[in-house]
């Protein structure tokens, strides 16, 4: 007996389908408004994060004169790091904003009565 395996790449585990404008519910808007919104926040402290460890780094190349030159290439890959971090929340921002705008075209704005 043949018996096919089929293998899958580890980045498409999630990948589905984009639905078209005409096929996007309320709610398919909705949740891709939360899903760019959650990548800009996690964007934003990986760019947090990164720009501590550089700050730590550039002290340890003060503090450790031998192992200097090591120190400044840990934190100039840390500074890269943390800018790709920011322009990656930049677009998930700018991507979010789309999301909405296309939310509310095909659905209308929420008005809020107090």
């Amino acid at each position: 007996m043949s018996h096919e395996h089929h293998h899958h790449h580890f980045l498409d585990h999630h990948h589905k389908e984009k639905k078209t404008a005409a096929e996007m519910t309320k709610h398919d808007y909705e949740k891709e408004v939360k899903h760019h919104k959650h990548l800009e926040h996690v964007s934003k402290v990986g760019a947090v994060a990164a720009g501590t460890y550089a700050l730590h780094e550039k002290h340890k190349a003060k503090k450790d004169p031998e192992h200097a030159h090591s120190h400044r290439i840990k934190e100039e890959i840390a500074v890269t790091v943390a800018v790709g971090s920011l322009a990656f929340s930049r677009h998930e921002h700018h991507e979010k904003q789309e999301a909405k705008k296309e939310q509310h075209s095909a659905f209308g704005k929420k008005h809020h009565h107090f």
